[in-house]
């Protein structure tokens, strides 16, 4: 199975490589804008001839989320444009495509795990121009759309790295304690798509899935636990949303429901705790 990856420089296309190696079946080619621009036809058509992929995995995202409340043209684009571009290409060549999507596409006004069929109502530009990638690739028989949250990892600029820096340099850091959901470590998300990849006669399927670790945190309390383990001495103040404004507005609530991945898998979705311990032993 010849898969390739495009936004392999991001933190999930990392992961993906990294976990890779317990997927002998699969041959994997890892792109960035440089090889695989998803937003030019020309490049895309270059890229397919090139390395004839049986799937692609589509990691490349705009995942700024403020800054695309001053250039939503840009995060349109990338989020919605060119999935359908890419699906498109994929669809004429018979390659199926994985995408990533977030679970910044609710609205985060409710209380319970937020399902695939739960209706959205995305709060920001980002949110909107992923929602809207997810409507342009929901014609396509050969699309998996697979929604995540508060992905993190111990590759690139995330939450994470973030509390570990300041925690450092300072002796107090505050952090919002009103937004829930769940921490999602870039690796177990890797594990699930690697084994999509892996077999798609039997896991690959049309349509919306969600996939994050399980459990329940606010932002606050990822930062406590941040803290245990990195041993800093910094303390860590919780605030609500009103006392930390940004441009773009995030959920309050966007836990996933993840059972309907699970049972497509068969396989028990780490406690997110459990994943974060993990992820300490690659820092």
């Amino acid at each position: 199975m010849k898969v390739l990856v495009t936004g392999a420089n991001g933190q999930l296309g990392k992961a993906i490589k990294k976990e890779s190696v317990a997927f002998s079946n699969i041959q994997l080619t890892y792109t960035d804008l440089d090889d695989f621009d998803i937003t030019s036809e020309a490049s895309i058509n270059n890229g397919i001839s090139r390395f004839k992929p049986d799937i692609i995995v589509n990691c490349a995202a705009y995942t700024a989320v403020d800054k695309a409340e001053d250039e939503p043209e840009k995060a349109f684009l990338i989020n919605a444009e060119a999935p359908k571009l890419l699906a498109e290409h994929c669809k004429q060549n018979g390659i199926s495509i994985i995408h990533i999507s977030t679970d910044y596409v609710f609205d985060g006004k409710g209380n319970t795990p937020y399902t695939e069929i739960d209706k959205v109502n995305p709060m920001s530009a980002y949110g909107q121009s992923k929602l809207k990638g997810e409507e342009n690739l929901q014609d396509y028989d050969n699309a998996m759309i697979i929604r995540t949250s508060w992905l993190y990892s111990a590759y690139g600029n995330n939450f994470l790295k973030t509390i570990i820096k300041y925690g450092k340099e300072r002796t107090e850091l505050k952090v919002v304690f009103d937004q829930t959901g769940t921490p999602t470590l870039a690796n177990d998300l890797a594990l699930a798509i690697l084994k999509i990849a892996s077999n798609p006669d039997k896991y690959f399927e049309k349509g919306i899935f969600h996939f994050s670790n399980q459990g329940v945190c606010s932002w606050y309390d990822f930062a406590v636990e941040i803290a245990k383990l990195a041993k800093f001495k910094a303390k860590i103040t919780p605030i609500t949303t009103q006392e930390y404004p940004t441009k773009a507005t995030r959920p309050q609530y966007s836990v996933l429901n993840k059972n309907k991945i699970s049972n497509l898998l068969n396989i028990e979705i780490p406690y997110w705790r459990n994943s974060l311990c993990k992820c300490f032993d690659e820092l």
